[in-house]
């Protein structure tokens, strides 16, 4: 299933967070959103998930407008939102049989789907736990879980690792991956960190409203002329050698 952006702007104001931003999402993929903090790509996941209403240009999936089908197009999407969303004091099932009637996933129903994806998250024996005895990184697990719950074609995260130490980050990274081998699921993963990106990647880099770079990975070295996608992220995202990297 494909997500297309097309033209969009956005302003908080005076302010202009997105200055026609265009892209469209291969089905079946992982796909990096990269930028550095304050780029707008929180600003872009509002937008997708409809919590910011559109104030110019355009966002289909399958070719259907959000505009006109928001209800039956959101229900395309999962979402793992930067800040937690999770009620501390509720158990790991409590919290995703709440995420599962909002769908109107009845009890019954959910629970298989609850616990073939906390398996596969490998949090299956944390079920009974509250979330606020659970760390980031198994937080994170749950939140992804909880997501794919209602069987979505798209899923969104935004910064998921952020405050997560290395070895997890790389963890939920690859599990992800998986899920789009697996599912054929298409993924956004909006990231500042580039360890979390492969050459191979298809990559979209926003830096102040703007796409600088909408294809592979690979491509950040060749316009950084480097073979370090950490240091050409830099290079690209420097204010002063931006109007060179366009």
């Amino acid at each position: 299933m494909t997500i297309s952006v097309n033209n969009i702007h956005f302003s908080y104001g005076s302010r202009k967070a997105l200055n026609d931003v265009s892209f469209t999402l291969k089905t079946g993929g992982f796909h990096a959103l990269l930028g550095p903090n304050g780029a707008g790509k929180s600003t872009l996941f509002a937008l997708l998930t409809r919590l910011y209403q559109l104030q110019d240009g355009e966002i289909s999936i399958d070719g259907k407008s959000i505009k006109t089908k928001p209800a039956e197009l959101m229900q395309q999407l999962g979402v793992v939102f930067q800040q937690s969303t999770l009620d501390l004091d509720l158990t790991v099932k409590q919290n995703l049989l709440y995420h599962a009637a909002l769908h109107g996933i009845s009890n019954k129903a959910a629970m298989p789907r609850i616990e073939a994806e906390l398996t596969r998250m490998e949090m299956a024996e944390r079920m009974h736990e509250k979330v606020r005895g659970l760390n980031g990184g198994h937080r994170r697990r749950v939140e992804i879980a909880r997501a794919l719950l209602h069987k979505p074609n798209i899923l969104l995260l935004d910064e998921p690792t952020v405050g997560l130490d290395p070895q997890t980050r790389r963890s939920l990274n690859q599990h992800v991956r998986r899920l789009c081998e697996e599912d054929n699921l298409t993924v956004l993963w909006a990231t500042h960190l580039m360890e979390e990106v492969i050459p191979e990647d298809p990559v979209i880099l926003i830096h102040q409203g703007k796409i600088l770079v909408d294809n592979k990975a690979e491509t950040l070295l060749q316009m950084a002329s480097t073979d370090n996608l950490t240091e050409a992220f830099h290079i690209l995202t420097e204010s002063d050698k931006q109007e060179g990297a366009k």
